[in-house]
């Protein structure tokens, strides 16, 4: 099977329709079930499945997860479409403390240790994390900019940026990609980002498609590790979790009647949300890595988006 594709159109980049985020394999959901061989094998038979949108981020670790990264990609880094990001500083990775960090001369020192980590001369589509609200966003994507006339970076992407930031972005130089976080249960970007994003033919990548696996409805009754970015969310207390299983088990009803998997509908639907949508769900499984790029096939019918359309609204903040 190698899935269907879509188009990067700013940066020329033709991309599997679903991309593969690979932050969980080295950050934020629990120390407990890493295993980085496990990972590197996923990284290579998702390029194989055609998940050539690889994901990831500096801050991943920290470090860590780029040099994972690199290593899968050894000897096949022509297959890959390689994302990664910068503009956020771990202060303390144990309580998840983060520092927005937009100075160009951080920039252009993050770039340049991005390469080395993923053992490489090039990345194809450099984001900013996070906006530094100390630093002029021009400030900011002017240095990015010179990356992509040095030769280092292909095209620029933002993370989690509104309309406005995206307008003083794009005077500066133009944005290929924006990477926000779009799923059943978290809708914002549709009222005026992606909009924004399908008028210009912006990319957009949406993270935590599957809402951190809530979507699956693998997740009924689940406790996290204290080292898991899911304990301190206010969406899956125990509480919220109780009162937000309505959502997931209308997503598995849908699921049911077309005879695929939940997080196959959740994507699906993303996917129908435009053509430039390009979801990047995370997993360390082959098992997940197989079920999500099937995704990329599912149709749902008008009765199925209906059902979806209706769900109601999440308990709990997204942070």
């Amino acid at each position: 099977m190698t899935i269907p594709t879509r188009t990067i159109e700013r940066a020329g980049l033709e991309v599997g329709a679903i991309g593969l985020g690979c932050m969980g394999m080295s950050w934020a959901y629990g120390a407990g079930d890493r295993d980085d061989e496990r990972s590197v094998a996923v990284i290579r038979r998702a390029l194989e499945l055609g998940v050539t949108l690889l994901d990831t981020a500096d801050m991943y670790g920290p470090f860590t997860n780029e040099a994972l990264v690199g290593r899968a990609l050894e000897g096949r880094r022509e297959e890959a479409v390689l994302a990664t990001k910068c503009g956020l500083v771990v202060t303390d990775a144990a309580t998840y403390e983060i520092q927005r960090n937009g100075r160009p001369d951080h920039v252009k020192a993050a770039a340049d240790a991005s390469l080395r980590r993923l053992q490489t001369d090039w990345i194809d589509l450099y984001q900013l994390h996070r906006v530094d609200s100390d630093v002029p966003l021009e400030e900011t994507w002017g240095a990015m900019s010179e990356l992509v006339g040095e030769g280092k970076v292909r095209a620029l992407g933002l993370s989690e940026v509104t309309v406005e930031e995206l307008e003083l972005a794009e005077a500066v130089h133009p944005v290929s990609s924006v990477q926000s976080e779009l799923s059943l249960w978290t809708r914002g970007a549709l009222d005026d980002v992606l909009p924004w994003c399908e008028e210009r033919g912006v990319a957009f990548l949406p993270f935590a498609p599957l809402g951190r696996g809530f979507l699956t409805g693998k997740l009924d009754g689940a406790s996290f590790d204290e080292d898991d970015f899911r304990a301190r969310n206010p969406r899956f207390t125990a509480d919220a979790m109780e009162r937000n299983v309505a959502i997931a088990d209308e997503v598995r009803s849908v699921a049911t009647r077309l005879d695929a998997t939940p997080a196959q509908v959740a994507l699906a639907w993303l996917l129908q949300c435009g053509p430039g949508v390009i979801p990047i769900p995370g997993t360390k499984r082959l098992s997940y890595l197989e079920e999500n790029a099937a995704a990329a096939e599912l149709e749902l019918d008008r009765e199925a988006l209906e059902a979806l359309d209706a769900l109601p609204e999440p308990i709990g903040e997204r942070y």
